[in-house]
């Protein structure tokens, strides 16, 4: 089996792993509270609470004419990966059905927020491997694409008509409840969509830059950029410090830098969507330090176990 078949294998697993815990979601916790779920989903389940109709029936009918619209917009991939999950969502709807009922909570607010929670899990599970369940998925994946705004929020944006329809036919309460759930599913789905390995932006001004970058190559291990800066009333020239670090990184960098220099200057902030070498790709690159700055692991750990010496510097 060829590495691109093994790539879209595990795709087509994840998408279906993705629906099935959505399937179990709007089973267990939204029907039987007459929550609505998003999109074409939630427009089959105001048919179903009106009239009755199976929503994973109603699912397929009207993702169709959205289907022409990614087909006409989105990639060939996406496409067909779009109906796949639309089929496998109505699939496990299906199969699910009989949880509508028999999972003993009877708080409507414990519902919504398990129930919002699951089905943010399964809906990021989807959208990491750009998968899709149709409805306003292709929509939201639309305007990811060319606006870079998610598609939790945009779909919690969409949802609101639904959200209208549902407090005009179900009453206010109801409504409320599924505002909740909503919350729910953008916030978590968002979280599955961009990882939980959170990255940092770190800015840092100080009479010590040398220093300060050289401490966090070598001890933290991360690239450093230096950026030319001018004080607006010094007008002294100065190197801003640049760097991205992993969450579990920041506690050390602070360290670093207050050991070097305790009035320096330092701005955090979070980091999306972070891209490139020791990241996203393997560190093994054809880039050398100048052998003056080449440091190996036994000098490494022993720098560390040195702050006192750093102080001094």
């Amino acid at each position: 089996m060829s590495l691109q078949m093994k790539h879209q294998v595990k795709r087509y697993l994840t998408i279906t792993l993705g629906t099935c815990i959505s399937g179990i979601a709007l089973n267990a916790f939204f029907l039987p509270h007459h929550l609505l779920s998003g999109g074409i989903t939630g427009l089959g389940m105001i048919l179903y609470y009106l009239f009755g109709w199976q929503v994973s029936v109603t699912n397929i009918i009207f993702n169709i004419p959205l289907f022409i619209l990614a087909y006409k917009l989105m990639s060939r991939n996406y496409f067909i990966s779009g109906i796949y999950g639309t089929l496998a969502l109505s699939f496990w709807l299906h199969v699910f059905s009989p949880l509508n009922g028999m999972v003993p909570v009877h708080d409507a607010m414990l519902s919504c927020i398990a129930g919002g929670v699951m089905h943010g899990i399964g809906l990021g599970t989807l959208y990491r491997v750009s998968g899709s369940t149709g409805g306003t998925d292709i929509i939201g994946a639309i305007v990811q694409k060319f606006y870079s705004i998610s598609i939790g929020t945009t779909g919690f944006a969409i949802n609101f008509v639904l959200l209208c329809s549902g407090a005009f036919f179900f009453g206010l309460e109801p409504a409320l409840y599924t505002l909740v759930a909503y919350f729910a599913v953008a916030k978590v789905s968002n979280a599955f969509t961009d990882g939980f390995d959170y990255k940092k932006n770190v800015f840092i001004i100080s009479e010590q830059n040398e220093a300060i970058a050289e401490a966090i190559i070598k001890i933290v291990g991360r690239g450093v950029t230096y950026i030319e800066g001018e004080g607006a009333f010094t007008h002294q020239h100065r190197k801003m410090i640049f760097c991205v670090v992993k969450l579990t990184q920041i506690a050390k960098v602070k360290q670093l830098v207050k050991e070097y220099d305790p009035y320096a200057f330092m701005i955090i902030q979070d980091a999306n969507d972070v891209f490139g070498r020791g990241f996203t790709q393997k560190t093994n690159h054809t880039i050398k330090r100048p052998p003056e700055l080449r440091m190996d692991w036994e000098e490494m750990e022993a720098a560390e176990k040195k702050p006192d010496s750093r102080k001094q510097q």
